[in-house]
């Protein structure tokens, strides 16, 4: 199976609840994009038309390797549209207050799913109809994680336990898979010369990675205060990757908790393996349709009870205790509050078998679905294409 085989293989279209106004301040634009993700797509918008960053508002980021469509708002922003290769902003009218995360209603994804074997077609299309009933965990999924580099080790994990030195070494000097060739060699550097920082600075070219370099230059030893200006929306970017991973970890505690093992099997994402369900009997899927999972925080406090109990587990065996999550320094970043779904059910999923124009002999299936906000399409396509273990396990006791 091969996902993602052209950009228009993944379409995602954000739905969105705003209302064009006369008299507002904030130019509403629907951001169209292929092949190139939110925040180039936003740095090139704010240098063509030469705007600070402050005055640009959107509710979310968009997959890079794919064809979406998004709004955004520029508070006084030109009445005009923009085209080039890869993106085009579509003025759509003025609004009174900015754009954000609350305005989005959801999303709706086309799929194509390529390069399909006769078992591999059948597999994904005998589980519609359970999806269809059941849902799918509502995991986080890996671009969530993108930030995670082969040592496995979160960015802010070591930021939350006060080793800025190591916050900084995983940030600018581990190695990721997606770098570009020239980020590789800046890594390089750092990999080979750390703690030279004087001779770091003099072989890197200009950059954000060179300017916290140089500041280690002129100040050794202040890692802290290095990663104080180290770009705060990279740092925030980082501590969500963070608490995305508690949450997967209560998740699938909980399901561990409330399914019985023989209706499990687990999928791998990026960080580690966690359980999806086959099917649900009624009593499980009122149990999990009905739960929500808090967001893990500091400050949000917990009612005692068995919930209290698992989220506190999770937590800790991620090596933290529920106290820790909060950011000490610097204080411009801070752990979100809220509650997520334990199970999301896809809106009008729709799946339709053809030959596969580009792999000759196999089949393609494409999907259409829609989610809500901060629900990830590819957890669907996992859970209809993982090579779950066959069972006969609805003949065995629940």
């Amino acid at each position: 199976m091969k996902l993602r085989r052209l950009p228009e293989d993944f379409r995602v279209t954000e739905l969105a609840d705003v209302r064009v106004a006369a008299g507002g301040n904030f130019a509403l634009y629907r951001l169209n994009k292929r092949g190139i993700g939110t925040p180039e797509a936003i740095d090139v918008i704010l240098r063509r038309w030469k705007l600070p960053r402050s005055r640009l508002s959107y509710g979310g980021l968009k997959d890079r390797h794919a064809v979406t469509s998004q709004h955004l708002t520029i508070r006084h922003g030109p009445p005009r549209n923009l085209e080039q290769e890869d993106l085009s902003l579509e003025f759509l009218g003025w609004c009174g207050r900015p754009f954000g995360p609350s305005d989005i209603q959801g999303n709706a994804f086309e799929i194509v799913l390529r390069s399909l074997d006769a078992p591999e077609r059948d597999r994904a299309t005998s589980r519609i109809d359970a999806v269809r009933r059941d849902g799918v965990p509502n995991y986080f999924d890996d671009q969530r994680f993108g930030s995670v580099g082969p040592s496995g080790e979160f960015i802010a994990s070591a930021w939350l336990k006060g080793d800025y030195e190591r916050s900084l070494w995983l940030a600018f000097a581990e190695v990721h898979p997606s770098d570009r060739s020239d980020e590789k060699a800046e890594k390089q550097i750092l990999r080979e010369n750390w703690g030279d920082f004087p001779e770091c600075k003099r072989l890197l070219a200009r950059s954000h990675r060179r300017s916290i370099v140089t500041f280690l230059a002129d100040r050794p030893g202040d890692f802290r205060g290095a990663w104080a200006r180290v770009n705060v929306q990279m740092r925030r970017l980082w501590l969500s990757a963070f608490q995305s991973e508690l949450w997967n970890r209560m998740l699938a505690a909980q399901i561990r908790n409330d399914v019985s093992p023989q209706r499990l099997f687990d999928v791998r994402l990026k960080t580690h393996a966690v359980p999806f369900f086959r099917e649900l009997d009624e009593p499980m899927r009122t149990t999990l349709h009905g739960q929500q999972l808090p967001l893990p925080s500091a400050k949000l406090k917990l009612d005692d009870g068995p919930q209290r109990d698992l989220a506190e587990q999770a937590v800790r065996d991620a090596g933290f205790e529920w106290r820790d999550l909060r950011v000490r320094y610097p204080r411009d970043c801070w752990f979100s509050k809220g509650w997520r779904n334990a199970v999301v059910v896809p809106r009008d999923l729709a799946a339709e078998v053809a030959e596969d124009e580009l792999h000759p002999g196999r089949h393609k299936l494409t999907l259409k679905l829609g989610l809500p906000r901060g629900s990830y399409a590819t957890i669907v396509v996992k859970r209809l294409t993982a090579e779950a273990p066959s069972s006969d396990f609805l003949n065995q006791p629940a």
